[in-house]
């Protein structure tokens, strides 16, 4: 029996065929349509997030479990500077930023530092007190007492200060030598075609072995644009976290693109280029001031020594001949 027989005879005909063809034909085609087609970017701007929050969650969870023994000190500071209501005001809000740009974002660097300037000063002033006066430290005059003891309360007050902007300048510096080359990355993945936010993200991925300071940055400005409802704010943190005028020229580029469309990567280019040879011009400026540096060693240090020999020899002649005479 053929299949001729078969379609006249059965109650399937040539029009049933027809239907089962064309609906096996659209769903092979919404098949291929459904496995090309991309995401949705807000979806997968989404499970980006969550992934990243629950990185953070454990990367919190498993720091409290390193670092139970500091929990106790911290919450003393805490409440101290709590009751003495010293988070409130300006003084907290300018030591937030501070040590934002030093690298310490919590709430309990900030509670840490105010108790530190708060009881650093009283501490290394009876501290020194109880050396001058009780044990008679170096036996020094009464003057001299007082003024040891004031110069130690100006320490301990001080003394904060000049941590932290000693670890805001080496972040400062870290991250300032690091932008040429995340600037570069960044035309690399613009050219390639990759959207700002993914961008950033294997920026940040790239750039964690040379700088870790730079890539969680770069990261948390990626975060922040993909929450944020303000696109331009999340540039406006990037800068005002690092406080770096070089900062402030690529945040200013990245706006007026997201603004006006204007081309990325030639502006990125001509940044870089710019960044190099500022960087190559501060070194050659370095370079020609260590002559005049090392004159002041060179006299103090080398020269008397270098006299010595030359006109010792001589001058013990001299004296022995004066001797005999």
């Amino acid at each position: 029996m053929n299949i001729e027989q078969l379609l006249s005879e059965g109650p399937i005909n040539g029009m049933h065929i027809s239907l089962v063809a064309a609906v096996a034909a659209f769903l092979a085609v919404m098949t291929v349509w459904r496995a090309l087609l991309e995401r949705t970017p807000v979806n997968r701007r989404i499970g980006a997030l969550a992934d990243r929050r629950d990185a953070l969650k454990r990367d919190h969870i498993a720091s409290n479990r390193r670092a139970p023994q500091t929990s106790r000190g911290v919450g003393f500071a805490k409440n101290t500077v709590d009751k003495l209501k010293l988070m409130k005001g300006k003084t907290a809000a300018l030591a937030a930023k501070k040590l934002v740009r030093a690298g310490y974002r919590s709430s309990d660097a900030v509670a840490v530092y105010l108790f530190a300037k708060l009881c650093l000063p009283l501490t290394c002033g009876v501290g020194a007190a109880f050396a001058f006066y009780v044990l008679d430290f170096m036996s020094l005059p009464q003057q001299m007492k007082l003024f040891a003891a004031l110069g130690a309360i100006l320490f301990g007050f001080y003394l904060p200060e000049i941590l932290i902007k000693n670890a805001t300048d080496r972040r400062r510096e870290n991250i300032i030598k690091a932008l040429p080359d995340m600037i570069d990355l960044m035309v690399i993945c613009t050219e390639a075609g990759s959207s700002l936010d993914a961008t950033l993200a294997r920026i940040a991925h790239e750039i964690r072995a040379s700088s870790e300071e730079m890539a969680e940055e770069v990261e948390l400005t990626g975060i922040e644009l993909g929450f944020l409802p303000d696109r331009r704010q999340a540039f406006e943190n990037f800068c005002e976290r690092t406080g770096i005028k070089h900062i402030d020229a690529l945040v200013r580029t990245l706006i007026q693109t997201e603004k006006y469309g204007t081309p990325l990567v030639n502006s990125l280019r001509i940044l870089a280029r710019e960044l190099r040879d500022e960087r190559m011009m501060t070194a050659e400026s370095k370079a020609a001031r260590l002559p005049a540096t090392l004159m002041i060693p060179m006299v103090l240090f080398i020269l008397p020594v270098l006299f010595i020999v030359l006109i010792g020899p001589g001058a013990l002649k001299i004296l022995d001949g004066f001797g005999g005479l």
